[in-house]
């Protein structure tokens, strides 16, 4: 009899981090719990080496170009039967528990198709990966200072440095870097849509799961580390938060039509350059330096969003 759960890592040159994700997957495979799969995506760091030598118990697929994420997971999807499916990023690690939590949480919430654990960073903070669609009202709302109206309005719109971290709830959508998704709801909406080659494709998967009347489920009892990042860091440094934003936008436009992506972008642009001539003013009759830093922030922030208006063009 197949393992419940379908274990799809995605890994592109990081080789170490890799091994440590593996690692912490081994008991689940181990108990049976789980198969481990993972897609290396034309790594040179030896990744796909490290695997064959190292983890013979992991089924591997050395791809000799870069698939991306989405369509790697379908990859595994394709080759695999268990009712639940895994998508993971290579710079994660599962604390012992955290399937049997996920798994659970999804017998609890027959309605969920998508289970999301607790991100923690590496110096013992929670990550901030569970979030509120991207639409004009929430924009609005965030840029408007939500929290200051109503903590439980910014709760329920997981705000950052706003939201219970430890309440269990349904969010609109949660991070990819691991994910629980039941493979009939997956399997039901075509999985990954390979057009969201990286980023957005976890929004994008929530979405079309929401219209057809499932829904995500946050489970903070499920720990899992993550180093955030690793591979799209060494692939575009800086430019990260850019491709990041820009594919948000593309995904509003795909989805939601060309108004609400100029829409989106316009708020949040000028709630940014907002706040840019609010903490100018500050600056000004402040000898403090943290007003100047603060204006900076949301100047990057202001030009992250209006370099995205020109996606809402396409």
């Amino acid at each position: 009899m197949s393992a419940p759960v379908s274990i799809a890592v995605v890994s592109w040159n990081t080789r170490e981090l890799l091994g440590a994700c593996l690692r912490s997957m081994q008991p689940e495979h181990e108990a049976g719990r789980a198969e481990i799969w993972v897609v290396d995506n034309a790594s040179s760091d030896g990744s796909a080496e490290m695997v064959r030598a190292e983890f013979a118990w992991v089924s591997l697929i050395a791809s000799e170009e870069n698939l991306g994420f989405g369509p790697a997971v379908n990859l595994i999807a394709e080759r695999s039967s268990g009712p639940w499916l895994a998508a993971a990023n290579a710079d994660v690690e599962l604390t012992p528990g955290a399937l049997d939590a996920l798994i659970e949480a999804g017998r609890r919430d027959p309605a969920a198709a998508i289970i999301a654990p607790r991100l923690v960073l590496r110096d013992g903070r929670t990550q901030h990966s569970v979030h509120p669609f991207p639409k004009m009202s929430t924009s609005l709302l965030l840029n408007l200072s939500v929290e200051r109206l109503s903590s439980t309005l910014a709760d329920r719109l997981c705000v950052i440095g706003h939201w219970d971290e430890s309440r269990r709830r349904r969010v609109d959508w949660a991070h990819g870097a691991c994910l629980l998704v039941r493979r009939s709801a997956f399997e039901a909406v075509g999985g990954f849509d390979p057009k969201q080659w990286l980023y957005a494709e976890d929004i994008d998967l929530a979405w079309r799961l929401r219209r057809e009347g499932w829904a995500t489920r946050y489970e903070p009892t499920a720990t899992v580390r993550h180093a955030v990042s690793a591979s799209t860091t060494q692939a575009w440094g800086d430019e990260r938060a850019q491709r990041s934003m820009a594919a948000s936008y593309t995904w509003i436009l795909r989805r939601r039509g060309r108004l609400a992506a100029w829409s989106v972008a316009a708020i949040n642009a000028g709630g940014a350059a907002a706040r840019v001539l609010g903490f100018e003013v500050l600056a000004r009759l402040s000898s403090s330096t943290a007003p100047r830093q603060e204006s900076d922030r949301w100047r990057w922030h202001m030009r992250l969003h209006r370099s995205s208006l020109r996606v809402t063009r396409i």
